[in-house]
């Protein structure tokens, strides 16, 4: 069968795959659209192999509620401009909307999403795209009222930051508010009671040492400490910190005048954590060249 260009045109634009891939695809399979799509997933998933050792630290975090129960889920990729795509914007989204059934990142990836599993789908959409990409973390909030909020958002629901509140009383108003807060000043807990007493515990030593450097007697050094470790809750809790909307308040101050109670908070920014290995541009062309 003779192939023509549009046939190519076609296969190309359906499965993302280069003009020779796609010319062969169909070569290969007598023209046949579907056993050549197939013939490419085939061959895609061999380069997503490759693909799969590679740096994902872009991309996007996607925020859903639904009721009183809230996700936010990271979809990483290897550059910004994916996150840009709307073809994998389409797959967060769905993706999120998994998320909102389960529980956990290990459940969501072995969750079902049209015909395959979640990270099925995403293994198809390394073929397709051409970068690595995973599906990295997954938070969920419960209470009386969810409220969320996306910073730098590229699509509706999904930005470079996600942030989900929950709370008793207030309004969703009041709510936003909080999570624009958490979202710029990404406070470690909401209180001292949730603070990891491991992080409590370094940070007063590193205070100790410091002020003992001042040769005071030990007693001084002691009050000294009070008042520091009182300082540093206020910058890493949350109902501590000075509230960005109005400084001269509280967040737990705000909350009360705004008749709330906030129980909980979740915040996932896109690529936090991940150690990037940069390359100089000289060692990166080398390595292309070197297949």
């Amino acid at each position: 069968m003779a192939i023509t260009a549009s046939m190519v045109k076609e296969l190309r634009e359906s499965t993302g795959a280069g003009m020779m891939d796609a010319k062969k695809a169909l070569t290969e399979n007598d023209g046949d659209m579907e056993a050549a799509v197939d013939w490419l997933r085939t061959k895609g998933l061999a380069k997503a192999a490759k693909k799969s050792g590679r740096t994902a630290a872009e991309g996007l975090v996607a925020v859903k509620v639904d009721g009183t129960k809230g996700i936010a889920v990271e979809v990483n990729s290897e550059t910004d401009f994916v996150g840009k795509n709307a073809e994998f914007q389409g797959m967060v989204s769905g993706i999120a909307d998994v998320a909102i059934t389960v529980d956990n990142v290990d459940a969501l990836n072995a969750a079902p999403m049209g015909g395959k599993t979640v990270a099925e789908i995403v293994t198809d959409k390394v073929a397709t795209i051409g970068e690595n990409m995973s599906v990295r973390r997954m938070q969920a909030i419960t209470g009386d009222t969810v409220v969320s909020y996306v910073h730098n958002a590229a699509a509706p629901g999904m930005g470079k930051i996600g942030v989900l509140v929950a709370m008793t009383g207030g309004d969703d108003a009041f709510g936003k508010q909080v999570a624009m807060h958490i979202a710029a000043v990404n406070p470690a807990s909401l209180s001292e009671d949730d603070l990891d007493a491991s992080v409590v515990e370094k940070e007063k030593q590193v205070q100790m040492d410091i002020a003992r450097e001042s040769g005071k007697p030990e007693a001084v050094i002691e009050k000294m400490i009070v008042g520091r470790m009182k300082k540093y809750m206020s910058e890493v809790t949350l109902l501590n910190q000075q509230f960005v909307v109005n400084p001269d308040l509280t967040v737990a101050d705000a909350a009360k005048e705004a008749g709330a109670t906030i129980t909980g908070f979740v915040r996932l920014e896109v690529g936090e954590g991940i150690e990037v290995v940069k390359e100089d541009f000289a060692a990166e062309v080398a390595k292309v060249g070197k297949g």
